[in-house]
């Protein structure tokens, strides 16, 4: 199954008050497997920089201004994630601000059946425990040490590593485990063994001959003569 793992950056907190998306960075995974392709754009927010936004991820006017616009560009963000599931970290947040671009330019938003939260998935398979993206990584020791201040690709690339252990963990990758997907509609996991998978797997099996189970004539004498010794044994009934 092709997914799409994706963060965003902003001007704030709320697009329903004027904030907006300047960075998205995205990273394929088919099979839970990351396939080396992505897709990472900057744009221009045509709005000023709040000093504690541009503190968390370091974009500044100057240096977005000179970026396209949503609009210019959001053709090719739609081609590359298609139709896949939407994996992020508090996905509702990021969905809001994707939506909100692609309604400004007067674009139908993206389904939210597509939405594959990270933060709930956490939440259900460590309950009381820290949920963040770096709390994550830690607990599951990938290494986030060239991660100085946020950024919607290098997170995203993170984030990917992190959904794989949410869901099975590493050994997703060898092939012959099941391929555990989401339900964003039920929250359910969806787990189903590739065919392909299977098929391989059998071909690459040593061909045994069928071993004998039938009993010996000597190894059923030994049996009546036990249930003989029996009171009201059931087998003999």
């Amino acid at each position: 199954m092709r997914e799409i793992v994706f963060d965003t950056e902003t001007t704030g907190l709320d697009p329903k008050t004027g904030d907006r998306m300047v960075e998205i960075g995205c990273v394929e995974m088919v099979g839970r497997v990351p396939t080396g392709a992505s897709y990472h754009a900057y744009y221009n927010p045509q709005r000023d920089m709040p000093q504690a936004a541009e503190a968390v991820h370091g974009l500044s006017i100057s240096f977005l201004e000179t970026k396209p616009l949503f609009k210019d560009t959001a053709g090719e963000l739609l081609e590359f994630l298609g139709d896949a599931p939407l994996v992020a970290h508090n996905a509702s947040f990021d969905f809001g601000f994707l939506n909100n671009e692609l309604v400004l330019i007067g674009m139908e938003p993206i389904s939210l059946e597509r939405m594959v939260d990270t933060v709930a998935l956490a939440r259900k398979k460590h309950p009381g425990s820290k949920l963040s993206l770096d709390a994550l990584c830690t607990r599951y020791g990938i290494d986030r040490s060239h991660r100085v201040k946020h950024g919607a690709l290098l997170d995203a690339e993170l984030l990917a590593q992190v959904y794989v252990e949410l869901t099975g963990g590493r050994q997703i990758g060898l092939g012959l485990a099941a391929d555990v997907g989401f339900d964003a509609a039920s929250g359910r996991e969806d787990v189903s063994v590739p065919a392909a998978a299977l098929a391989a797997a059998a071909k690459r099996r040593d061909r045994r001959e069928p071993r004998p189970h039938a009993a010996t004539a000597e190894e059923l004498a030994r049996h009546k003569a036990f249930v003989d010794g029996i009171e009201k044994a059931i087998w003999a009934r």
